[in-house]
């Protein structure tokens, strides 16, 4: 029976050994353990997002009372971050969303979720927008962890941790923005994008042509306009080009081929944030 015993007490230390940490597979984090494509370096794009209530409200960590802000708007802060990966990537974030160190997110003690944050890397210049969806970290000398992928768009995920700047991007419904603690302003204005002229007449009809492009902006700011185009090209999957004209750069999106898919991609854009979008026929 002496024997007995002894045997289920091995096994059972044994198991405790190599069970799961909590709702975590893994003890301690790490950078990703699995093969993955060229880590993307497209930031957050920024726009209005209604705070979720429920994570509004105080909340406690290790004994810690943490009370969330009803809004980011003109929030600024330095310190230092961290980062985090391997051991939560496919596990829920505070915000009900499923958390993918690959995409451009990040944790904060006590922002609103969901908020957009430009973070600067203060050793190098270097910077990164970020959608902060978690609460995190729960150190005393972090300010915000951002996900694998962001840290190396920063240059720090080799290190750590890094001293940083967060400026918050705040939209509101009328897709007014403030960056940090700077003055208000208009979306056109954030964007770098110049004023819209009308075009003429004849060109806002759309036809059936091979060279039917949207003029989306006109930019005087090469690195904004390249950002912008990109961005654009991605989430609606179309090609762009930006043409420089007297100075200026010429977003388009195009060439489009069906009459459906350019008036139902103006009206989208429209939505969202480019009221001045325009469709447009170029001879090819």
């Amino acid at each position: 029976m002496r024997y007995v015993v002894v045997i289920l007490l091995i096994l059972t230390v044994a198991g405790c050994q190599t069970a799961p940490q909590g709702r975590y597979k893994q003890r301690h984090d790490s950078a990703p353990r699995f093969q993955h494509k060229e880590i993307s370096i497209v930031d957050a794009v920024p726009k209005y997002e209604p705070y979720r209530t429920y994570n509004s409200r105080p909340y406690e960590v290790l004994g810690k009372r943490y009370f969330p802000l009803q809004t980011g708007k003109g929030f600024e802060q330095e310190g230092y971050a961290s980062w985090y990966g391997q051991k939560f990537h496919g596990h829920l974030t505070s915000n009900g969303e499923t958390y993918n160190m690959f995409a451009m997110t990040a944790a904060h003690k006590t922002l609103p979720l969901p908020s957009y944050v430009r973070v600067t890397n203060l050793e190098n210049n270097k910077q990164v927008i970020v959608r902060v969806n978690d609460r995190g970290p729960f150190h005393s000398e972090r300010i915000i962890d951002l996900s694998y992928a962001a840290s190396h768009k920063l240059g720090y995920q080799s290190k750590g941790t890094a001293k940083v700047r967060l400026e918050v991007i705040h939209f509101d419904e009328q897709n007014n923005v403030t960056v940090g603690n700077q003055p208000t302003v208009t979306y056109a204005e954030y964007a770098g994008i110049a004023t819209p002229v009308d075009p003429p007449e004849e060109k806002t009809e759309l036809t059936f042509t091979s060279g039917l492009y949207i003029q989306v902006a006109a930019l005087t700011d090469i690195e904004r306009a390249r950002s912008v185009s990109t961005v654009l090209s991605s989430l609606y999957q179309v090609p762009a080009e930006m043409p420089l004209v007297d100075n200026v750069y010429k977003l388009r999106l195009g060439p489009l081929t069906d009459r459906f898919q350019a008036k139902m991609l103006l009206a989208e854009l429209k939505r969202n944030g480019y009221p001045g979008a325009y469709t447009v026929e170029m001879a090819l």
